[in-house]
């Protein structure tokens, strides 16, 4: 046989093998509508959304006298925020992100990294989407990509739900950092945008966790509940005054620096020092995943 005659058919062998990137981008797509189509989905992100409805209006109720909310101080970010609410009700968006993230919003995207391999694996499926040209590492990031769109919508679903409520139930316009200097409205918006990304970022450490362990076990409810565990775990570790030294290595450890996003000038070091240790987790569980999935013995 000629080289003639058997290159066209080694060409349309590779061509079925090695899908391009249209491909890549439709693979990622049905990710994207197969995983927000999801009822389950759909309920966090309505669990996220009645958060700040629920803040606005326990802060609306609790100041209809003419009190204050929050002047007692608390330490923390929180307590500032929502004494400014009542003057602004865009600082309700910034009460609704310190509110829902140490466990809402974690709580919700390690549900879907969680799922996010262990579903398929439990639902018979994700032989079928490996016997497709996706390639493991293919269809890996298709589903980290996913979860960290989960984490962006996520996060403005809360945001948006916040301006909302804080626009029908409080009064709008320049507002008062945290350092006591005024800016205008727009720029306050701004802000607020910025800090809802800053948080999203926050979520991508504790994704590739979820990621990993969904790699771990062919059910999803066990990946589901151990990540989930994992963050309460390492929640409680770092609010113990003992483990000091190992706090900072913690994920969730300076999730709250958005707040520095609140000041004039802005403090940078937190918030580097965040994404920064975002990152880190990122990469190690993220090729923690990897190594585990392309190695793995696909059964279901």
């Amino acid at each position: 046989m000629s080289r003639a005659e058997v290159s066209p058919e080694r060409a349309a062998d590779a061509a079925v093998r090695t899908p391009g990137a249209l491909w890549t981008f439709g693979l990622l797509r049905s990710e994207l509508v197969t995983t927000f189509r999801r009822w389950r989905t759909l309920a966090l992100l309505g669990v996220l959304a009645g958060v700040p409805v629920l803040v606005g209006v326990a802060v609306r109720i609790e100041t209809r006298d003419g009190r204050s909310v929050g002047g007692g101080g608390g330490g923390g970010e929180g307590p500032a925020f929502i004494a400014q609410v009542t003057n602004n009700g865009l600082f309700l968006v910034f009460t609704a992100l310190a509110a829902t993230l140490p466990f809402f919003l974690p709580m919700a995207v390690g549900v879907i990294a969680g799922d996010a391999v262990a579903g398929e694996a439990n639902a018979g499926t994700l032989r079928y989407l490996l016997v497709a040209p996706a390639g493991r590492t293919r269809l890996l990031l298709a589903k980290y990509a996913t979860t960290m769109a989960f984490c962006l919508v996520a996060t403005l679903v809360v945001a948006v739900s916040a301006l909302l409520v804080g626009a029908l139930l409080f009064p709008l316009g320049d507002l008062t950092t945290i350092s006591g200097t005024r800016i205008s409205f727009a720029d306050g918006l701004g802000r607020a945008l910025l800090i809802a990304l800053v948080v999203a970022a926050s979520l991508i450490g504790l994704a590739a966790l979820g990621l990993f362990v969904s790699t771990l076990t062919n059910s999803g409810i066990a990946a589901m509940a151990t990540t989930v565990g994992l963050l309460i775990t390492v929640q409680i570790l770092d609010q113990i005054p003992q483990l000091h030294a190992i706090q900072p290595y913690l994920f969730p450890h300076y999730w709250l620096s958005f707040a520095d996003l609140m000041r004039e000038p802005v403090y940078w070091d937190g918030l580097v020092k965040n994404l920064e240790l975002q990152a880190l987790y990122a990469a190690v569980f993220g090729s923690a995943a990897w190594a585990r999935f392309t190695a793995k013995d696909i059964t279901a």
